[in-house]
C-alpha cells in the first residue's frame, strides 16, 4: 500500500484533477502537477525550463499566432459581413435560409480563423440578430452560430490539427487535407437538421435587396483568401506556417487598400493587442501541457494508460468507442489543446496496436473535440453565443441540443468511413 502511494504516475494525476475541481485554470492545474512531481521525484529540476521552452520552439506552431493575426485582421476588415451578405443572397426566401447562411458562413469562416470562439465572436454579431430579426427563436440563432463554429478546429487550416500533428508526428499538410471532406460532412448534417427544425418552426428568409453578381463582387476578396491558403499549401509554393504569414498580409491588403475598413494606427494597435493575448491563453497552455506530457512519459503514466485501456477489451471496436466516449467527456471540461497534450500521448501506442490510420484517428478525434467544446458544462462557444445573444447559457444549451445530436450522427459516419478521411491526402500524395 505505501509503495502505492509513492507512484509518481498517481501523484501526477492527482495534483492535475484535484486543482481542476477547485477551479484552477487548465494551465496552471498542468504546470503545478508536473512541476511538483518532477521536484518531488528529482527528475532534473534543470530540465523544466528546457522543456518549456521547447514546448513552443516548434517551426509549425509560428502558425498558430498568424492564423490568430489573420482572424481578427479579416473581421475587423468587413469581409464577414460581406460574405454573410452573399450566402444570404444565395438562400434568398427559402424556409431555414438565414439558418443554412449561419451554417455556411460559420463553416468558411473556420477556414479562415481556426478558433471557435473567435468564429462565435466574428459572425455572432451578424448572424444571431439578423436571425432573430428574420423571425428565428433567438436562442436557436445563438445556438446554430455557436455549434457550427466549432466547425473551426475542424476545416483547415486549423490549430487543432497543428498540435495534432506536433504531438503525433504527424504531417500537418496532410491532417489539414484530411480535414476538408469531414468537416463538410458535419456541415451537412447540421445543415439537415437545421432545415428540418426551421420546417417545424416555419422558420423563412428574406428577399434579397441585391443581385447574386453584386454580393459575389463585393465578397470575392474574403472568397479568395481560403483558395490563396489552402492552394499555396497543397500546391507546394508554401507550408502552413507560411501560409499563415500570407494570410495576415493579405488580409491586411484587403482592409486597408480594397475595403479601407482598417484605417487607422488605432485600429492596427487594437488588432495585435487582441491578438496577443489570444495567442498568449494558446500558447501557455500548449507550454503547460507539453511539460506535463514530459513528466507524465518519465514517470511511466502513459504506458500505464494505455496498458488499463488494452486490458479492458481486445475487440477494437469496443477500444474505439471507449476512446470516443472519454474524448467526448473530457472535451465537456477541457479545451482541446490540452486533450492532446494530456490524452494523445496514451492513444498513440493503441492508434499503433491496432494498426489504425493516425491521419484518420487525428481527423475522428479533432471533430469528437469540436463536439465537446459546444456540449455544456464547460463549452465556451455556447458561453460567446449566450453572451452576445444576451440569453443565459441553460437556454442556448437547450436549443443546441438537436444540432449536437446531428454532429454526432456526423462522427459516426465519419468513424464508420475512414476514406473520406484519407482521400484527399494521398489524392495528394501527403499520406
Amino acid at each position: 500500500m505505501q509503495v502505492w502511494l509513492q507512484d509518481p504516475a498517481l501523484w501526477l494525476m492527482i495534483l492535475f484533477i484535484v486543482p481542476l475541481f477547485l477551479r484552477v485554470p487548465i494551465a496552471v492545474a498542468l504546470g503545478f502537477a508536473a512541476l511538483t512531481v518532477a521536484w518531488l521525484w528529482d527528475m532534473g529540476i534543470a530540465m523544466i525550463s528546457y522543456n518549456f521552452f521547447a514546448g513552443i520552439a516548434k517551426f509549425p506552431l509560428l502558425a498558430i499566432p498568424f492564423f490568430v493575426v489573420a482572424g481578427f485582421v479579416m473581421e475587423r476588415a468587413g469581409i464577414a459581413a460581406r460574405i454573410v451578405g452573399l450566402m444570404q443572397v444565395l438562400t434568398g426566401a427559402m424556409t431555414g435560409g438565414l439558418g443554412i447562411v449561419a451554417v455556411a458562413v460559420a463553416t468558411f469562416w473556420g477556414a479562415v480563423s481556426g478558433s471557435g470562439p473567435a468564429t462565435v465572436a466574428a459572425l455572432g454579431l451578424i448572424l444571431i440578430p439578423g436571425m432573430a430579426q428574420a423571425g428565428y427563436d433567438k436562442a436557436f440563432s445563438a445556438a446554430t452560430v455557436s455549434v457550427t463554429s466549432g466547425l473551426a478546429i475542424v476545416i483547415p487550416p486549423s490549430i487543432a490539427f497543428i498540435i495534432y500533428g506536433g504531438v503525433a508526428d504527424v504531417s500537418v499538410p496532410a491532417l489539414f487535407a484530411a480535414g476538408f471532406v469531414p468537416g463538410l460532412v458535419v456541415a451537412a448534417f447540421l445543415m439537415v437538421a437545421v432545415l428540418i427544425i426551421s420546417h417545424r418552426k416555419g422558420y423563412k428568409g428574406h428577399k434579397p435587396d441585391k443581385t447574386s453578381w453584386q454580393a459575389l463582387r463585393e465578397a470575392s476578396w474574403g472568397v479568395f483568401m481560403p483558395v490563396i491558403i489552402l492552394g499555396g499549401i497543397y500546391g507546394g509554393i508554401f507550408s502552413p506556417t507560411e501560409a499563415a504569414a500570407v494570410a495576415v498580409f493579405y488580409g491586411l491588403f484587403v482592409g486597408v487598400f480594397v475595403y479601407r475598413t482598417i484605417d487607422s494606427l488605432k485600429m492596427l494597435r487594437e488588432i495585435f493587442a487582441d491578438s496577443v493575448r489570444a495567442t498568449a491563453v494558446v500558447m501557455i497552455v500548449v507550454t503547460c501541457a507539453g511539460l506535463f506530457s514530459w513528466v507524465a512519459t518519465a514517470v511511466g503514466l502513459v504506458e500505464k494508460g494505455s496498458a488499463v485501456l488494452l486490458s479492458l477489451s481486445g475487440d477494437p471496436v469496443m477500444v474505439l468507442l471507449m476512446i470516443n466516449v472519454i474524448l467526448l467527456l473530457a472535451g465537456m471540461v477541457l479545451d482541446a489543446i490540452s486533450i492532446y497534450y494530456v490524452l494523445l500521448p496514451f492513444m498513440l501506442p493503441i492508434v499503433q496496436h491496432f494498426h489504425w490510420d493516425p491521419i484518420w484517428f487525428g481527423v475522428m478525434m479533432t471533430v469528437n473535440l469540436a463536439i465537446g467544446q459546444v456540449t455544456p458544462p464547460v463549452a465556451v462557444n455556447l458561453y460567446m453565443g449566450a453572451n452576445i445573444s444576451g440569453l443565459s447559457m441553460e437556454q442556448v444549451s437547450r436549443a443546441a441540443l438537436p444540432l449536437i445530436f446531428a454532429s454526432l450522427l456526423a462522427l459516426v459516419v465519419i468513424i464508420l468511413f475512414p476514406q473520406l478521411s484519407t482521400f484527399l491526402p494521398h489524392l495528394f500524395g501527403l499520406a
